[in-house]
């Protein structure tokens, strides 16, 4: 029975979803004739507030989230990052744009441009999409555009396993995000979150609870070489998913550093106290 009332609530869901997003797509790509840049981004990361306080009164997806006072405050808005996220669901995707202060600049496969009404707005935002088949050229693409986004203030965001993991697996950690960070000398926030414990990869069948959202420490690249800056990136973000969702992980091996201390991962995680969100923040 509760299977069939979550499948009905996620068909409800979807539905809110392509009902508004039509609409909301629409306007975005009249107002693009006008603006560019940060008006086109807030007015897409109001759709995603839709979506994910949709998930959340119709589905029960809630959400907590971390170490927020780990990014630059609203206030600053010449500070670029490069975020480093597990990625295990659609839900953060819609969830980072609706809950961060900054305009964020994802770094995506380009065949999400040809979705209908979303890919066409999607496409009118600062945004890096890339050439999967063609590395070269894409990695040329990414230090480009990063270094043009982070030098205006914008929070470059990568997924570095490369697609959406099953709960409880591990990605292969790849290195573009810590050779990025090389190359503009932008710090490095890792995050976890545990969204495959309410929405699934490659489903839309979502499920009541509680998606926890860890944030890191910066890490600074200065002095590092990509590959064991990942390594420090990825033992951060698995120890604590693994804190996070035990359930999905079971516990964490004894001796595996969880916390990011001035930049290196030292200890067991010091956790601020978990808030839940009851408002997305206001827009810069």
């Amino acid at each position: 029975m509760s299977t069939l009332l979550s499948a009905i609530r996620s068909l409800i869901f979807v539905i809110v979803l392509i009902v508004t997003v039509i609409p909301w797509a629409l306007g975005v790509l009249l107002l693009s004739v006008f603006r560019r840049g940060d008006p086109i981004y807030w007015a897409c990361a109001n759709w995603l507030k839709i979506a994910i306080w949709s998930a959340r009164w119709i589905c029960g997806v809630r959400w907590r989230i971390q170490g927020m006072d780990n990014l630059p405050t609203a206030a600053d808005r010449r500070a670029g990052v490069i975020l480093l996220s597990k990625h295990q669901s659609t839900w953060e995707t819609f969830a980072y744009p609706a809950l961060l202060s900054h305009p964020l600049a994802y770094v995506f496969k380009r065949e999400l441009l040809y979705v209908p009404f979303f890919g066409w707005a999607m496409a009118r935002m600062d945004m890096i999409h890339i050439d999967r088949g063609r590395r070269a050229e894409a990695w040329t693409k990414v230090l480009t555009q990063g270094k043009r986004l982070g030098a205006q203030g914008n929070w470059v965001i990568m997924f570095p396993e490369g697609t959406r993991i099953p709960r409880g697996q591990v990605g292969e950690y790849k290195t573009g995000g810590t050779r990025l960070a090389i190359e503009t000398g932008l710090p490095v926030v890792p995050i976890a979150a545990t969204a495959a414990r309410c929405w699934p990869r490659k489903s839309f069948l979502l499920r009541p609870g509680v998606v926890d959202i860890s944030i890191g420490r910066p890490i600074r690249p200065e002095g590092r070489e990509p590959a064991e800056m990942m390594a420090e990136v990825k033992a951060w973000i698995e120890a604590e998913m693994r804190r996070l969702d035990p359930d999905g992980y079971g516990p964490p091996p004894s001796g595996v550093a969880g916390s990011v201390e001035g930049g290196t991962a030292s200890g067991p995680a010091q956790p601020d106290p978990l808030q839940a969100l009851s408002q997305p923040p206001s827009r810069p």
